[in-house]
């Protein structure tokens, strides 16, 4: 079965092929004989009731400074010349990319969109995670600096971080004494007009930050992110490096909770974020990542999984 694969993503010269999960998207699709798309999520448009987008044939291969080439670029209607639509541009979240998810989900019904867009503007990765709260690590959401305090007190140091941030940007450790924590409120109460979410600092980061990935609401790999030299960021864009890694029964429980509401919500590809094997801190939907280190240690094939799950959800569209 060839398909028409269209992806919603950054430009195609920045990726790093290396680490990048659109690329091993895109290479999976190839090899299985899907044409594939490219277009730039700023490009889409509503025309008297079709979704369109200014979009390109791409052609990938895993070489360093040559890894695409380009067909001509023309505008096509994402409901009629698409089978199926990867939303995969990077966050942050924010009004640009739910306006952009809202006009994909008038495509229910005809073209596959993953993850579903109505399901991705429900679930930014520090609000969704609220639904699991029970395995989390305390947590305030707020921007009132008496409020910060008043958690900072009763739990020490803490870590303070946009409530839509991403990549591990803009995170910061307060120690205990609480110096400079008004002064950093501050900041985040200019900088971003939500509020600001503030956890106790878990030392246990310094041993590592899993990402575990999921596919169609079943465990598909995870690695131990670690922070790098003078860091408490455990992300690879931040310097951290990976190692392989197995689930803790605490992290079996979690991934079995929420399985099956990730499959029910057309979540298809989710990355979730855990601490010292059992405080989960985030839900990845909008461009989760980490699959291409994954399968380097475990000798795994994630992209064919993702794609095997796409396959069979776009039979049953057509199906129904």
């Amino acid at each position: 079965m060839s398909l028409r694969v269209a992806v919603q993503m950054d430009p195609m010269e920045s990726i790093n092929i290396a680490g990048d999960s659109s690329f091993a998207l895109m290479l999976s699709a190839q090899e299985r004989g899907h044409k594939v798309w490219h277009y730039d999520v700023a490009t889409i448009g509503y025309d008297c009731g079709r979704i369109t987008a200014w979009a390109a044939p791409v052609t990938v291969q895993r070489v360093e400074g040559d890894h695409f080439t380009k067909g001509e670029l023309r505008k096509i209607d994402l409901g009629e010349d698409v089978d199926i639509i990867l939303m995969r541009q990077d966050p942050p979240f924010h009004l640009g990319y739910i306006s952009s998810a809202l006009l994909l989900d008038r495509l229910k019904g005809q073209t596959l969109v993953s993850n579903d867009p109505r399901e991705v503007i429900n679930a930014p990765e520090k609000m969704y995670v609220l639904d699991y709260a029970r395995f989390m690590p305390p947590t305030l959401i707020a921007r009132k600096l008496e409020d910060v305090q008043e958690f900072q007190k009763k739990h020490g140091a803490v870590v303070v971080k946009p409530l839509h941030g991403n990549g591990g940007k803009a995170i910061f450790k307060v120690d205990a004494d609480g110096t400079n924590l008004s002064a950093l409120v501050e900041v985040f109460n200019q900088t971003w007009p939500e509020p600001h979410m503030v956890q106790p600092f878990l030392p246990d980061v310094a041993k590592g930050d899993k990402r575990i990935v999921l596919v169609d609401g079943e465990f598909a790999g995870a690695i131990n992110r670690k922070p790098g030299e003078g860091e408490f960021r455990s992300n690879l864009a931040q310097g951290g490096y990976a190692e392989a890694a197995d689930l803790t029964a605490e992290e079996e429980e979690i991934c079995a909770a929420m399985g099956p509401d990730l499959k029910a919500k057309g979540l298809v590809f989710v990355g979730i974020d855990v601490i010292g094997g059992k405080w989960l801190t985030e839900i990845n939907v909008t461009s989760p990542t980490g699959i291409v280190a994954i399968d380097e240690f475990n000798g795994t094939d994630t992209p064919g999984k993702i794609w095997d799950a796409l396959e069979v959800r776009y039979a049953l569209l057509h199906i129904n």
